[in-house]
């Protein structure tokens, strides 16, 4: 006696295997965030910049700077890196790989805006 066929739907399904963006959407993608990313380091360099010259004394006697620094503050300095390093970790994930270099160099250079920023804010 031969064995009743199989229905479809109790098989098990075979996994999902995702599929990567094109090279040109992923190049695409890139330079979108390659040229915003250009604009807000510059921008966030700008403004050290002045924040820095801003805190500096006049003379060595002048009034001491206070340390407290509003939450707020350091939610902006440190947020940037922390949000470059996720959309990197996300574009990984996305089998973007090109993408994921670009975010990764800007994470880089966030944290180093955010050290130098920190450093700017402590002093």
């Amino acid at each position: 006696m031969a064995s009743p066929p199989q229905d479809d739907q109790n098989a098990p399904a075979p996994p999902q295997v995702r599929e990567r963006p094109s090279r040109l959407t992923d190049i695409v993608v890139a330079l979108l965030f390659l040229i915003a990313d250009a604009v807000i380091v510059v921008v966030a360099a700008m403004v050290l910049f002045m924040v820095g010259m801003g805190t500096q004394a006049p003379h060595p006697s002048a009034a001491a700077h206070s340390r407290d620094v509003p939450v707020p503050v350091w939610l902006v300095i440190w947020g940037m890196p922390t949000v470059a390093a996720t959309s990197a970790v996300v574009h990984a994930r996305l089998r973007m790989p090109v993408t994921t270099v670009i975010q990764a160099l800007f994470t880089l250079a966030c944290t180093i805006l955010a050290v130098i920023g920190t450093r700017i804010l402590l002093s």
